[in-house]
């Protein structure tokens, strides 16, 4: 397990020497000023690797560029409209980029207009830390009456429409305003939002697109691109839908383990994998995290480990990021089954047995509040969530103590 960190370049307020100090192992970051569909060159990818191999004062960091999150894929390929073949062939020259400046993990994610989606970035805990999450009803009231979505009222039940009507009318135009803005906060690394008539016309586009056409578009997408990642020796990885249910009427592909066996079926090469993030797969009471590692292990190659706390059974339901050891993920048996795949992987002699995993999101906890970092990536918890996980896999790979360890004294003890 190589534990990284998310990083999103130079303005980022969580430095290198940060995650240095907090004990990273690699590095994840991205060129997040290029727009889906641009090339990304190869000196641009190695001022980026340069800048993550220095601290502050120039002296050498010992990290390295490991994963990139994301290399977008660009609406118009979703889509099949517009320039979508030419998209793809940047696609396929930023792959070259990567692959020449050593990089092997790619991570994406095919989900339309907004790669995640949340009500609040700064929901107050017990504690006094503050998380991300998502209220079903406020969802609603935007989309219901914010938005104003045409077909919106066949989106939510009954219940959920007369609660969304009552929270409107108590939200003033400021409570309005921010959660238009909280919603269509759009694209984590460029922090860049929509407005409400950008997010109509990007809707649009979608009107005449099943879930089976998006899938479908997928496919293309990878029967495309999975050929040049496999020669490369890359390994793509994709990010499942967060959250993973339909919202705004748009469909939702990779949400959970069948989405993800259709699309590895379908263009079977190492080199289209998984990016098993157990915060966005968790909201699902039907996805089953170690199960889920258990049998696509071959093919995970990134791991996001966060926890979410949701409220009620509905595939429709509110939730909110909680701490990496609390909420709806056992994450000590998710680990267990990482464990066990990374021993299978060092069995087989693969060279990619270490799997680079990231702790995704964290609260904001002490001096986080006043940094005011990129949402879901705080300094302090994210240091949290790294620590916990980090003691978790200390015991689980304990040479006496750990899962090897005691499968050895059960067999001498049995004999």
């Amino acid at each position: 397990m190589k534990q990284t960190w998310r990083w999103f370049g130079p303005a980022d307020l969580v430095s290198i020497d940060d995650m240095r100090q907090a004990g990273v192992e690699g590095v994840v970051s991205a060129l997040h000023h290029r727009a889906p569909g641009e090339v990304w060159a190869l000196a641009e990818i190695q001022q980026r690797q340069a800048e993550i191999a220095a601290f502050s004062d120039g002296s050498p960091s010992s990290l390295a560029w490991d994963v990139v999150e994301s290399l977008p894929v660009s609406e118009a390929i979703k889509q099949q409209k517009g320039p979508w073949r030419e998209h793809i062939e940047a696609y396929k020259t930023s792959l070259e980029a990567l692959a020449e400046a050593g990089i092997a993990v790619v991570c994406y994610n095919f989900m339309p207009i907004l790669d995640w989606t949340r009500t609040d970035l700064a929901r107050r805990m017990p504690t006094g830390a503050t998380a991300m999450a998502f209220d079903a009803i406020d969802f609603a009231a935007y989309d219901l009456f914010i938005l104003a979505r045409k077909g919106a009222a066949d989106s939510f039940e009954p219940g959920i429409q007369d609660a969304a009507t009552e929270r409107f009318a108590g939200m003033d135009k400021a409570a309005k305003q921010q959660l238009a803005r909280t919603v269509t906060f759009g694209l984590p690394g460029a922090a860049q939002t929509l407005s409400l008539d950008d997010v109509r016309d990007l809707l649009a586009l979608y009107g005449d697109i099943s879930a089976n056409q998006l899938r479908a578009h997928f496919i293309d997408f990878l029967d495309a691109v999975i050929p040049t990642a496999e020669r490369l020796g890359l390994r793509l990885c994709c990010h499942p839908d967060d959250p993973p249910f339909p919202l705004l009427g748009l469909p939702r592909v990779v949400s959970t383990e069948a989405d993800y066996r259709t699309l590895l079926d379908a263009v079977d090469s190492t080199a289209n994998g998984v990016t098993l993030c157990s915060g966005s797969l968790g909201v699902r009471a039907d996805n089953d995290l170690p199960g889920m590692m258990q049998r696509l292990g071959d093919r995970v190659h990134f791991l996001h480990l966060r926890n979410v706390s949701t409220s009620g059974k509905e595939l429709f339901c509110s939730f909110y990021e909680d701490e990496h050891l609390a909420g709806n993920t056992d994450m000590v048996a998710l680990l267990a089954a990482v464990h066990a795949e990374e021993q299978r992987r060092r069995g087989q002699g693969r060279a990619d047995w270490s799997i680079p995993l990231r702790p995704d999101h964290g609260q904001d906890i002490l001096d986080d509040q006043g940094r005011k970092t990129q949402p879901g990536y705080p300094s302090i918890g994210r240091l949290k969530g790294l620590a916990e996980l980090r003691g978790i896999w200390t015991a689980l790979d304990h040479p006496k103590w750990g899962l090897q360890g005691r499968k050895s004294d059960l067999g001498a003890e049995s004999a």
